[in-house]
């Protein structure tokens, strides 16, 4: 297996923890918009979070969660985890691959809701609905059960690992 030399290693771990911090600040505002959505008693403000809620997703949280992701596999792939020889690092790519499929799936309820806004008789009780709350705290929860796997690692091998089950030493960051 090769390894990344240090300053690439250093490279790609800085890209990964920018841009999953990124998406988890992303999905804290999601929340905090989607909040005021179900509970605002101003229309226009409800009206509003909708229609800015569609394009946030396609310009900041899709791409920082395929950040995530691209500089995941590469740092994983490249470095001395690997990518399914522990299940700590299994699950973190499971929970970023799902909560990307989901974030997809949910532009085009996105989409839905933002046309609704945008329409003169939109039915309130649809845009108050909590379905954007409900998906903003649950992606929140996989994101921060991923930052808790990334910092704690458990043990645990899969079968694929070759080898002793001696984790990889730690590299000390100056």
């Amino acid at each position: 297996m090769t390894t990344m030399r240090p300053g690439l290693r250093k490279l790609v771990l800085t890209a990964h923890i920018t841009a999953s911090t990124g998406w988890l600040g992303a999905v804290l505002v999601f929340l905090a918009l989607a909040v005021i959505g179900v509970t605002s008693p101003d229309s226009a403000t409800v009206r509003a979070v909708y229609r800015v809620m569609e394009p946030a997703a396609w310009y900041a949280l899709v791409p920082l969660a395929v950040a995530s992701l691209i500089t995941g596999l590469v740092q994983s792939l490249g470095g001395a985890w690997g990518l399914v020889r522990h299940y700590w690092v299994l699950f973190k790519l499971l929970i970023n691959v799902g909560a990307l499929a989901v974030l997809l799936m949910y532009t085009a309820t996105l989409g839905s809701l933002a046309r609704l806004a945008a329409a003169a008789d939109a039915d309130m009780r649809v845009l108050r609905g909590p379905s954007a709350v409900i998906h903003s705290s649950l992606a929140l929860v996989l994101l921060l059960l991923a930052t808790v796997l990334a910092v704690y690692k458990p043990r645990g091998r899969t079968p694929y690992a070759p080898g002793p089950a001696a984790a990889p030493k730690q590299v000390k960051n100056i």
